[in-house]
């Protein structure tokens, strides 16, 4: 994952200076970033404990560690309190997140100090996507009523309000009283 990270840094900073860390050049380089991590290793069964991401890791300087942190979370934090997963592996970092764990949310999640909107996976109850958007206001506006239809007829049990903008995001299926 750290791989993904720091490839989408990259093409947003070029100048910057990171590391490629595609597979070519990894093997390539494998004396620079491996043979330190396998200096000892007497036995086969002892290759199940090296830390790839730890030697991945030492490609990177402290400051381009923080400022990977700091532009390419792993996680974001989503208005119902839950910390979610940014998936790097395609062309856009995606959030894939329940539709209700948004509510009174209008301001699709960034990253790269605001300068990347996330794509989000809007997720019924069951996780599975209902919508795809970089723009969660003009979702609220436009298609959430026709997905409140078709999800609430599906997930009777569950929370579908009439504004969403004003809504309580919940991670459960009603929202506390």
């Amino acid at each position: 994952r750290s791989r993904r990270r720091v490839a989408f840094i990259a093409a947003l900073e070029p100048e910057a200076g990171w590391p490629d860390l595609s597979e070519p050049a990894l093997t390539d380089g494998l004396e620079q970033w491996l043979a330190p991590v396998l200096a000892g290793i007497t036995r086969r069964a002892h290759l199940t404990r090296i830390d790839l991401a730890a030697a991945l890791g030492g490609l990177l300087s402290w400051e381009q560690r923080r400022r990977l942190d700091e532009l390419a979370p792993t996680h974001v934090e989503v208005p119902s309190g839950s910390r979610v997963v940014i998936d790097y592996s395609g062309e856009m970092p995606v959030l894939a997140v329940r539709l209700q764990e948004m509510f009174g949310c209008a301001d699709t999640p960034r990253i790269a100090q605001g300068k990347v909107a996330l794509l989000l996976h809007l997720l019924s109850p069951a996780r599975r996507p209902v919508q795809v958007t970089r723009d969660l206001a003009s979702f609220w506006a436009n298609a959430y009523r026709q997905v409140k239809a078709d999800l609430k007829g599906q997930y009777p049990k569950h929370w579908w309000p009439d504004d969403p903008m004003q809504a309580e995001p919940t991670a459960r299926i009603k929202p506390r009283k």
